[in-house]
């Protein structure tokens, strides 16, 4: 009795994982089909709208120097470069100016975030608004025509737009951070790419967004929420307007070196990721039904996909627990269920990283992916023992 009773909740858990599985395996599917009908028409004449490129930035003084030049280089005259110094203890300001940059210090350490960084830069503009505000990272390059193109299809669509957000392992890094650029990839690339040639909406990642002023500045932004751009991002769907992706825009950054700036990272976005998961996904999902927003629907499914090595680690412990079921008797219906999600991970894996992914990590090397994965195990502990919650900046070289 006992045993068919944790038959049928072990086949309700694998059905229910089953779901994310199947969704990135229908992303990744629809990331090497392409769909005509998802190009988007942005018009090459006229005059393009006006922008301001609005660059958070907190102790970047080292770098930012080289990553302001990418972005100065694509704004015509009617344009402007905004960087907000927030809580630096270095010459990030000074550094700023002089790359020509225009600059505007806060100093607020009871209010840490970059959504706090960032709503300062967006009333800072209020005198003198552009059309379109387009965020990026202090630390990322902005690849060229990508300001053209965020501007005038994101005035174009009257919504927010997403360009193609890539990390890059840097040189001689080793085989985890590898993996995790892989890993990415899969998050900001192939996942986006599908969904965007089935004409879905795609998450905010944080750098590479344009807005339209109107948008930008009733958003609410002044947070230290780790993860404040999967939230914005839910918070214009519900509102009608989700975000859509432009992979021909291309924004782009390397992991850090140091060990540690790569645990903080990895924290921070994770412990983010799971966080919304469990807060924020429910009361969307109900939002979308109760107001018919499919897009806003579509953000949530996607959102509930975990990052790639939480899914493997899922699915494994699964199935683990299932074949100790079955040797005791219980059903083999779960186990089954199971293996066909971990056949489908397996598949969308494969698929992804032979059309996209092979330049990051070679096939022998992916075949390590499961020691990545175990590596992880105290991240994730950590989520429920001692979870990160406050914003940080990454340690970086």
């Amino acid at each position: 009795m006992l045993l068919d009773v944790l038959s049928r909740v072990l086949s309700a858990v694998a059905l229910l994982l089953l779901l994310p599985v199947g969704l990135l395996l229908i992303q990744v599917v629809a990331a090497v089909l392409p769909r005509s009908n998802t190009r988007h028409f942005v018009p090459a004449i006229g005059p393009r709208p006006t922008v301001v490129i609005l660059v958070p930035a907190h102790n970047e003084a080292s770098s930012i120097a080289a990553s302001l030049q990418t972005m100065k280089s694509q704004l015509g005259d009617r344009d402007r470069l905004l960087v907000v110094a927030d809580n630096c203890g270095d010459e990030t300001a000074r550094v700023s100016a002089e790359a020509g940059a225009d600059v505007v210090e806060r100093n607020d350490l009871s209010k840490r975030g970059k959504g706090y960084a960032l709503d300062h830069g967006i009333r800072s503009l209020e005198a003198a608004p552009p059309e379109v505000v387009i965020v990026v990272d202090a630390d990322c390059e902005l690849h060229p025509g990508s300001v053209d193109r965020l501007a005038r299809l994101c005035l174009q669509a009257g919504r927010p737009v997403q360009a193609l957000d890539l990390m890059h392992a840097p040189p001689a890094a080793g085989l985890k951070t590898r993996i995790a650029a892989f890993a990415w990839l899969v998050k900001n690339q192939v996942r986006p790419l599908g969904y965007h040639r089935m004409g879905l909406p795609c998450q905010l990642m944080g750098t590479g967004m344009a807005f339209p002023w109107p948008m930008i500045r009733d958003a609410p932004l002044a947070s230290g929420h780790i993860v404040e751009d999967m939230r914005l991002g839910l918070d214009l769907a519900a509102s009608g307007t989700a975000p859509m992706f432009c992979p021909e825009a291309k924004v782009t950054s390397v992991f850090p070196s140091h060990a540690q700036g790569i645990a903080e990272q990895r924290a921070r976005w994770e412990h983010g990721h799971l966080g919304i998961i469990l807060k924020e996904a429910p009361r969307a999902l109900w939002r979308a039904f109760a107001h018919r927003r499919p897009s806003l629907a579509a953000m949530v499914f996607d959102l509930c996909v975990p990052p790639l090595s939480m899914l493997a680690l899922l699915v494994s412990v699964l199935l683990g627990i299932e074949g100790g079921v079955l040797a005791f008797g219980g059903t083999a219906l779960p186990l089954a269920i199971t293996l066909l999600a971990l056949g489908m991970l397996l598949l969308g894996v494969a698929i992804a990283w032979f059309a996209f992914g092979r330049h990051v990590v070679s096939a022998r090397e992916l075949m390590a992916a499961p020691l990545y994965v175990l590596a992880k195990l105290p991240l994730y502990a950590r989520f429920f023992a001692r979870r990160k919650s406050a914003w940080t900046r990454a340690r970086r070289d």
